[in-house]
Parts: C-alpha cells; sequence; structure tokens
C-alpha cells in the first residue's frame, strides 16, 4: 500500500493521462509557426519516390525515419500498458521511443516495471527520462544512472518545464543555477544527455546554458501542440493556480521560432523538434529548419488509446506523407532535406 507523497505521485499520473486523453489541452491562440512555412514543389522532381531514404541515424541508433514517440507516461498499470505499445509500435517501425518521467518509480521501485519495455522493444533507440529540477532537490547523477539502468536506456533526457511546475499544487520551482547541476550529470553519465522542454519552447538563452553545460542534444518541444500548464490546470484541485493555468496556458515560444533559435545558439548538437507536429509535412518542415528529427505524444497516445491498428495506421501514414513530400521536393533523402532551401511564406 503506498501513502503520502508516494500516492499523490500515481494520482497525479493518473491524472495526466485522464485529462490528455479526454480534455482540450491544446494550443489554440498560438500556433507551431510552422504553417509559415513551405517546401519548394518540383513538377519534375528527376528521382524515383520507390527509392526515397527517409532514415537517419540518432545518438548511434539507425531510425527508419526521424520520428521520437515522445515521452507520456508511467507509474501505473494504464501507463504501463500504453508504454508497451507505444514501444512495439517503435520497434515495429524503427522508430525512437521515450517514457514519461521516472521519478516516481526511483521512489517506489515497485512502479519500474511501468517504465520497462525492453522487453517488447529490444532494439529501439530508448530515452530515460527524469525532471531536471530534481538536481536542486537532493538529486544527482546516482539518480540519472538509476533511470537509465531501471530501462537499460540509451539517452537520459532531464525535461525543464518551470511553467507546469508553477501550475501544480505540488510543484517544484527552485530552478536556481540548475544548469550547473545538469552539467555535472552530462560530464559523469556514460550516455548522452537530452534536454528538453515540455510543450512552451526553448529560447537562444536557454540554449547556451545547455550548451555550455554539456549536453549532448536539445528537444524544443515548443508551444502550438500540448499545453502542460493546461494540463495542470484541468486536474489542479487549487483554484487559484486552475485559474493561473488557464490564463498562461497558451504561453511560449512557438515550434519553428524555438527550432531556429535553438539551431543558431546550438550549431553542433542534436536538435529534436516537438510541440505541435502534427503531420509527415511538419516533420520536413522541421528538419528543413534545422532538426535532426521530431517528437510527438499526445496524437500517438491518443491512437494508442483508440487501438494498436489505429496508431500503426498513424505511423503509416506519416512515414507516406514524408515519403510525398520529399519526392515532389526532389528530396532524396533526410541529409538531402536537411539542407533544402525552405520558403517562408509572408503573413
Amino acid at each position: 500500500m503506498l501513502y503520502g507523497s508516494a500516492y499523490d505521485a500515481i494520482r497525479r499520473k493518473v491524472d495526466h493521462i485522464h485529462v490528455a486523453l479526454h480534455e482540450d489541452v491544446e494550443f489554440h491562440k498560438l500556433t507551431t509557426g510552422l504553417e509559415r512555412y513551405r517546401l519548394p514543389y518540383e513538377a519534375l522532381p528527376e528521382i524515383n519516390r520507390n527509392e526515397v531514404d527517409t532514415s537517419v541515424t540518432l545518438f548511434g541508433k539507425r531510425l527508419s525515419m526521424p520520428l521520437i514517440i515522445s515521452p507520456m507516461t508511467g507509474g501505473t498499470d494504464e501507463a504501463a500498458y500504453y508504454n508497451r505499445l507505444l514501444a512495439e509500435a517503435a520497434q515495429d517501425f524503427g522508430l525512437g521511443f521515450g517514457v514519461g518521467s521516472q521519478r516516481v518509480a526511483i521512489e517506489n521501485p515497485s512502479l519500474a516495471d511501468t517504465f520497462d519495455v525492453r522487453k517488447v522493444a529490444p532494439d529501439i533507440l530508448l530515452f530515460a527520462n527524469l525532471g531536471a529540477v530534481q538536481l536542486n532537490n537532493g538529486w544527482g547523477v546516482d539518480e540519472c544512472v538509476e533511470a537509465v539502468d531501471m530501462i537499460q536506456a540509451d539517452v537520459l533526457t532531464l525535461h525543464l518545464n518551470p511553467l507546469q511546475e508553477c501550475i501544480q499544487p505540488e510543484g517544484n520551482t527552485n530552478f536556481e543555477q540548475l544548469s550547473e547541476r545538469i552539467g555535472e550529470v552530462c560530464e559523469l553519465l556514460d550516455v548522452p544527455v537530452v534536454a528538453k522542454e515540455v510543450g512552451h519552447g526553448i529560447s537562444k538563452r536557454t540554449a547556451k546554458l545547455l550548451v555550455d553545460a554539456g549536453v549532448a542534444g536539445i528537444d524544443v518541444a515548443g508551444a502550438g501542440g500540448t499545453s502542460w500548464a493546461k494540463v495542470e490546470s484541468l486536474r489542479s484541485y487549487d483554484e487559484d493556480l486552475s485559474l493561473i493555468g488557464a490564463e498562461l496556458g497558451e504561453w511560449g515560444i512557438p515550434t519553428a521560432e524555438s527550432l531556429i533559435e535553438v539551431r543558431t545558439a546550438a550549431p553542433y548538437v542534436t536538435i529534436i523538434a516537438s510541440g505541435g507536429i502534427r503531420t509527415g509535412e511538419d516533420i520536413a518542415k522541421s528538419l528543413a529548419l534545422g532538426a535532426d528529427a521530431v517528437g510527438m505524444a499526445l496524437p500517438m497516445l491518443r491512437c494508442a488509446a483508440e487501438s494498436r491498428e489505429a496508431l500503426h495506421k498513424r505511423i503509416t501514414q506519416l512515414r507516406e506523407e514524408l515519403v510525398t513530400i520529399m519526392f515532389c521536393a526532389s528530396l532524396k533523402d533526410c541529409c538531402s532535406l536537411k539542407n533544402s532551401s525552405i520558403i517562408k511564406v509572408q503573413t
């Protein structure tokens, strides 16, 4: 039996899944900004569509397309089901996959199995996940190693979520000198470290701090997709915090803007674009703007909640859209896509 903070943590995980699946938690006033760009259409592409190659290498592993199923959940039986279903899909399609925050399993080892996906996905690029702010709450390299070892991960994600933490009644908001703690982890951990926002974007200033800390990658997780301020607002039992979350739920840096800023500030690290990525065209535009891969979370979770078939159909459609766009833009592989000229549409 779990009591106190352990019970609260599990309740939070249950709430996150329910709210994400059944409530309106996406941005509406603020868009990703990707609609302001387009790839040139070539009526005479001079390449064979059947030979278009969407594969990329990320952190030493080959992906069939530049797509990561981004972290959402863990810590409950329902979360374990979704994690394994999503990881199976990543294995079947050759994608990356990230679990949700493992804090609950480090504090309660009996829950570690809800994050264990290696038994169904032995070959995938797998991301462990902890909240970076925990490094200012007594945690350090040992807990990071535990998170990685728990699921035999290839990469550790340290997520950054100051706005989300402000709306959580139980939130941690001491981010003082956190880049120094992140630097210590980057220096001592045996696997690459990726810093990731949760849906409100990363600025040029933050990217520079992260590069100086030694991260191997940055996931911009920009505004325009799921707003975790809205998620927390909808699950909060504190009326004042709920109102603040609703008011600030549309705040952040649009994904395209964040991607460009981060790529400028961090030209030599791996960049993942997430936050409102919904189509093959979004994937193509993101790579043309500087991303090495993209992440998708909520659309995948909602498909998984519908059925395994719906999830596989969505991934298949994404790949076909990406192949078609690359073909019609005369881009034979992702390297060509990353070096292509994208056009900014006047608004």
